[in-house]
């Protein structure tokens, strides 16, 4: 692939960072981009990597490994200007956060590289506002059964304690008063009528059983799992640092575990309880998933949908995107038992805010 090609995608990414609300990795990677062309750090540091899958792989690598670099303690002046190590980002002064960028890249040329094997994850807390919902809508006709909840590609599980969480929005609150996670505005304007009600119901939900999937999963727990967690989050972007905070203090209270194994597998050992809802959810991972694993992943869904009773109930909860006209929109749909699957909002790749899309 030729630096004119990961030039092109790393601007893709850094038009997304600028839609989504980070000025600093928007104009980090305009730069990156002008320096790959260049031959200069920013290329050796990509270089054997041009084909890693996915248009945005490289440019979330590269950042991932350089805010390593911050967090840990090995590029204090580019500190100086990442909010998350407390330092400031001045967009109309920003010649000496681009210099300190750069100098990293060429002091820290082997333990960015070394990050750059590893691929991007986000256990993006904000994500679980969609979720609950979904649960919310499905609990509508389930009623309050114990929950056993699954999760695909769940990552470090911390959305496996999503009723510990806490959404806000206008004329509606739920979930603990004192949770370490507060998941704000939580809606674009008046929430549905449906959530507001199930809300009213179901002001707590209780978990039976947490469990997850993931193919690399990470411990949130160990000093290395949790720089990985917070690499990636962007840096500028200080609610989801403050988020991953209360959510990291979440895990260490609240036992869930993570099997390191694929979707499809992880689908085959679950069956259904009698007396219980059992829920599978995930959140923007359908996408790393290759077709053949995912058609063999729905092959068991379709078979818990099957099997579900009025004593046995199951839910199919995502947040996945998918194609809507030209453009692939991050959708909410809920699927309870075998009826047909149901669209109930939108909302950015981060999950917050939310919008109603259709009723439920």
């Amino acid at each position: 692939m030729s630096r004119e090609r990961v030039a092109v995608m790393i601007e893709h990414q850094a038009a997304a960072c600028a839609q989504l609300g980070s000025p600093l990795y928007a104009f980090l990677l305009g730069r990156a981009a002008r320096d790959v062309r260049a031959g200069g750090p920013c290329a050796d540091a990509v270089a054997g990597y041009e084909n890693t899958p996915g248009p945005d792989a490289i440019a979330l690598r590269l950042l991932g490994g350089v805010h390593s670099a911050v967090l840990t303690g090995r590029a204090p002046e580019l500190a100086a200007h990442y909010p998350s190590a407390g330092g400031v980002f001045d967009p109309d002064r920003p010649d000496g956060c681009w210099a300190a960028f750069r100098s990293t890249l060429a002091d820290e040329m082997a333990w960015i590289r070394d990050w750059m094997t590893r691929p991007p994850q986000t256990n993006e807390v904000g994500r679980a506002n969609l979720l609950i919902a979904g649960l919310l809508a499905a609990m509508r006709t389930t009623g309050p059964l114990p929950i056993r909840l699954f999760e695909l590609g769940a990552s470090a599980g911390l959305n496996l304690r999503a009723d510990h969480f806490r959404c806000v929005s206008e004329g509606i609150a739920w979930g603990p008063v004192d949770s370490p996670v507060v998941l704000a505005d939580a809606w674009r304007g008046a929430p549905p009528e449906w959530l507001v009600q199930a809300v009213a119901r179901h002001p707590s939900l209780t978990i039976a059983e947490r469990r997850g999937c993931d193919l690399a999963p990470i411990d949130p727990l160990s000093s290395g799992g949790e720089l990985v967690l917070r690499a990636y989050v962007w840096p500028d972007q200080t609610a989801r640092v403050v988020r991953l905070d209360g959510a990291l203090r979440l895990a260490a209270r609240i036992p869930a575990r993570v099997d390191t194994v694929g979707a499809a597998d992880f689908l085959a050992g679950l069956r259904l309880e009698p007396g219980t809802l059992t829920v599978v959810w995930h959140s923007i991972m359908r996408q790393y998933v290759p077709a053949a694993e995912w058609a063999l992943a729905e092959g068991e869904l379709d078979r818990l949908a099957a099997a579900a009773t009025s004593q046995a109930s199951f839910a199919h909860i995502a947040f996945e995107p998918s194609r809507v006209g030209e453009q692939y929109r991050c959708r909410l749909t809920v699927r309870l038992g075998a009826a047909a699957e149901t669209v109930l909002a939108q909302a950015r790749p981060h999950g917050l805010p939310a919008r109603e899309i259709a009723a439920a």
